[in-house]
């Protein structure tokens, strides 16, 4: 079996990279945070390695200020709205890496109503966990997750992370964001288990022709070095740009060129 070369990126918990590492393959995660369990782990700027030859990459961009539930402190005119510019344009950045099959996961909010709207909304207990948690796909060439261990509401009428009223339970606390926007690990399995079998199974595409310096960049002027990842074993605990959709693709890039040239290095490079 072919073993496909993946980046699981902003996961610091480690579950897709290990899911991914359970069926052999070679897979990465990576996160200004330490990974909280041992494996191939680069704490530091995505954005770094997305250039490099990827598979598939996973995105798990901060929802912090892109999720619905948290846009009523910019709208109320409590925080800064460049914090949401700024979220969408690293989410950007990730669509438009160089890479044929990518996905990337969010809660409903900005991603939808600014971008564009998911790909598959699905749930955890789709998957065999007992939980609710609206999660949104965004997907390139990789297909719709199909549930594995679909599990019936539980005779209290509520999954086992809420609460009554159906909020999630888990009370104030430091790591309360850490738990919150962990992946489930039936969601996970089921990540690694059909988009690696996809990706396999999909023909072998011809050499790509280049790809124009920077069209697909973070920005002209914020570019960094790639760098040679190395195993960290950590132990735990331890746009406002413009954008555009292609009509072959459901990447985004940086407009910088006219629309003319825009379409032609598309064409190009595609």
């Amino acid at each position: 079996m072919k073993k496909l070369r993946v980046l699981a990126a902003c996961e610091y918990s480690g579950r897709v990279r290990d899911a991914f590492a359970s069926l052999g393959h070679d897979a990465w995660s990576c996160d200004l945070l330490p990974s909280e369990t041992l494996g191939q782990h680069y704490q530091g700027d995505v954005r770094e390695l997305l250039a490099q030859p990827w598979d598939i990459i996973i995105g798990f961009p901060p929802c912090t200020y892109l999720c619905s539930s948290g846009m009523h402190w910019t709208t109320r005119g409590l925080r800064d709205p460049k914090l949401t510019e700024d979220a969408l344009k690293f989410v950007r950045c990730i669509l438009g890496a160089n890479c044929k099959h990518i996905a990337l996961e969010n809660p409903v909010g900005a991603i939808s109503t600014r971008i564009r709207k998911p790909d598959q909304i699905v749930q955890p207990h789709w998957f065999g966990d007992n939980a609710s948690k609206t999660t949104c796909l965004w997907t390139k060439n990789l297909p719709p997750l199909v549930p594995t261990n679909p599990l019936p509401l539980p005779t209290s009428g509520r999954w086992q992370n809420q609460t009554p009223s159906g909020q999630n339970k888990l009370g104030p606390s430091a790591d309360r964001w850490k738990l919150r926007s962990s992946t489930y690990p039936g969601l996970a399995k089921a990540m690694a288990a059909q988009w690696s079998a996809f990706v396999l199974s999909s023909p072998p595409t011809a050499s790509p022709a280049p790809i124009a310096e920077n069209l697909f960049a973070w920005s002209a002027s914020n570019t960094t070095p790639i760098v040679n990842v190395q195993v960290q074993e950590t132990p735990k605990n331890s746009d406002t740009t413009l954008s555009k959709k292609t009509a072959s693709s459901t990447e985004f890039v940086d407009v910088t060129p006219d629309a003319a040239t825009l379409m032609f290095l598309l064409t190009k490079t595609r």
